[in-house]
């Protein structure tokens, strides 16, 4: 666990202690594990070095372990006597007190045991890799509260899973993945040393390009562990690394960053020899 203690001031989202204070009260009093994930989690584990948050959010995402969907109803229950009011998506709550959305994604054990009613009543939503991803979380103070978040290389797979189920709507997990890729290296700086020292090239140095590297060897565990899994992953890859005019990814990095289209190619590139080193 991190020991060093951030602030809700330095994570800079708005009401974000309120809406986690709530969550927090709730799960544990119902005893499901929960976890912070998204751009929340990403901002809060690149604060351990200092990284600042690029942008504000006001939807705060979190993952729900459940055998259930009574589990489900009980804890939506909770919310709206909280103050949280359900939306359109029925995973999706909103505090108008706060001007908070926050979204509670259920997996676990209610993906196998309530398939039938799970698939009919969340037909847009997709867990796929929260379970293989949430086995190995870390924990993070945040003043008082401990949250439990995805490694990084965890959540570049949950963000590469999220864009591939709609891609028109979910530009942000691209950016996302691209700023976990750009302080990968400084925030990791030991173990790539130590351990993956031989990403490292002969010629021109790209703390990128091994960043990228090291995170696709890092993430080609969890795809071991579920074959639907690695099968989307590839399929994602795939489709982004046929032709460099066409890869969506890579376009959608170079408008981000100013950079030639042909550069974040091959930090794709990197990151799937990563993927199959």
């Amino acid at each position: 666990m991190n020991t060093s203690n951030k602030s809700y001031k330095e994570l800079a989202i708005p009401y974000f202690k309120q809406a986690f204070d709530i969550i927090d009260e709730i799960m544990i009093a119902q005893m499901v594990p929960y976890y912070l994930i998204g751009a929340s989690a990403i901002a809060l584990e690149l604060l351990k070095n200092g990284v600042k948050p690029s942008r504000g959010t006001k939807d705060i995402d979190f993952a729900v372990m459940i055998s259930s969907m009574e589990e489900y109803e009980t804890i939506s229950e909770c919310l709206q006597k909280k103050g949280f009011n359900k939306v359109k998506a029925p995973w999706t709550f909103y505090a108008p007190q706060y001007d908070v959305v926050i979204d509670i994604l259920p997996f676990g054990e209610v993906e196998e045991k309530d398939i039938e009613i799970f698939n009919k009543r969340y037909s847009d939503l997709h867990v796929l890799g929260f379970k293989e991803v949430l086995e190995e979380s870390n924990e993070v103070r945040i003043e008082e509260k401990i949250a439990n978040i995805p490694p990084l290389p965890g959540m570049v797979i949950l963000k590469l899973v999220a864009w591939s189920d709609r891609p028109e709507e979910r530009e942000n997990d691209l950016a996302d993945i691209l700023k976990i890729i750009c302080h990968y290296f400084d925030h990791n700086y030991d173990e790539i040393v130590e351990f993956h020292h031989d990403t490292f090239p002969e010629e021109t140095f790209d703390e990128i390009l091994i960043a990228a590297e090291v995170l696709g060897r890092k993430a080609k565990k969890y795809l071991l562990k579920s074959p639907p899994l690695n099968e989307r992953i590839i399929s994602v890859m795939d489709q982004n690394l046929m032709k460099e005019s066409e890869s969506k990814i890579a376009i959608e990095w170079a408008r981000i960053m100013d950079w030639e289209v042909g550069y974040t190619f091959s930090v794709l590139n990197a990151f799937e020899k990563g993927m199959n080193s």
